[in-house]
C-alpha cells in the first residue's frame, strides 16, 4: 500500500473570501384563526457589506394569497467600504381566508433576484367563516 502525503500550505496575512450574507425569514404566529394577523421578519445574517447586489435592493413580500407588496428606496450610489446594506425587514399582513399560505420574501436588483426565503403559515377558519356553527 502506497500513501502519498502532500504538504499543506497556509498563507498568512491574506484575508479569506468573506461569506455572502444569508437570508432568514420567520412569521409570528405560524398558525391561528381568520382574520389572522401575521408579523414577518427577514434578516440578512453574516457576510460583509461588500456585496453591492444587496445594497439598496427592492423588497418584495409575496403573501401567498394573491397579494404582493413591494418597496424600494432612493439611495446614494454604492461605495465599497463605506456603504452598508440593510439587514432587517419587517411587515404585517392579515389573512382573511383559511388555508396554508406560503410567504416568500425577495431582495431584487431591477428584475434580478438577489436573495429569497420563504415560510408557511396556517390560517384556520374563524367565527366569520362559519367556524362553530
Amino acid at each position: 500500500m502506497l500513501v502519498f502525503l502532500l504538504p499543506t500550505h497556509t498563507v498568512q496575512g491574506q484575508r479569506a473570501e468573506a461569506a455572502k450574507p444569508s437570508l432568514s425569514l420567520r412569521a409570528t404566529p405560524t398558525m391561528g384563526f381568520t382574520p389572522l394577523r401575521v408579523r414577518v421578519a427577514a434578516d440578512l445574517r453574516d457576510g460583509s457589506d461588500d456585496y453591492a447586489e444587496f445594497y439598496c435592493a427592492t423588497v418584495e413580500w409575496n403573501w401567498g394569497d394573491g397579494t404582493i407588496s413591494e418597496s424600494s428606496t432612493d439611495c446614494d450610489p454604492y461605495e465599497a467600504g463605506k456603504s452598508t446594506i440593510e439587514r432587517h425587514f419587517t411587515a404585517n399582513h392579515i389573512y382573511r381566508q383559511p388555508g396554508p399560505q406560503r410567504i416568500t420574501f425577495r431582495l431584487k436588483q431591477k428584475k434580478k433576484q438577489v436573495a429569497a426565503a420563504s415560510t408557511t403559515v396556517q390560517a384556520r377558519a374563524g367565527v366569520g367563516d362559519g367556524f362553530g356553527r
